[in-house]
């Protein structure tokens, strides 16, 4: 077991080449290789996190991603963002989420607020609805 801090590219490429190898060997529990496995993959994601932007998920998207998860159709948000119209909009990113749906769009279907207005933070602007 050669597992290491990374500190470039190549490192990391290395890295997820060896993890690859492991992950291929499908190494029994206990075993040194499952061992170096579990190890790179602690100094993979380490890296990773240094490196890498944390993503700021898309408000949009997700309600979609719930609206499929729960099979909601846009009538179904209807009570949460008001007319058929409204709800078409938001969803084609024509009309910004206003705080009121933002609230009830947590409340009624359990979506983080934090998400919903990450829209907000970056139009800088609140509409009414």
């Amino acid at each position: 077991m050669n597992v290491k801090v990374l500190k470039s590219p190549d490192d990391y490429s290395a890295a997820m080449a060896r993890l690859s190898d492991l992950m291929s060997l499908d190494p029994a529990a206990g075993t040194d290789e499952e061992n170096e496995l579990e190890l790179l993959a602690l100094v993979i994601e380490a890296y990773e996190r240094k490196i890498v932007s944390p993503v700021k998920p898309d408000p949009v998207d997700a309600i979609l991603f719930r609206m499929e998860q729960m099979n909601l159709s846009e009538n179904d948000l209807v009570p949460y963002i008001g007319s058929l119209l409204k709800v078409s909009e938001v969803l084609s990113r024509k009309r910004a989420l206003s705080l009121p749906m933002i609230r009830r769009l947590h409340k009624g279907l359990g979506i983080s607020a934090h998400v919903l207005i990450g829209e907000l933070e970056a139009e800088e602007t609140i509409s009414i609805a």
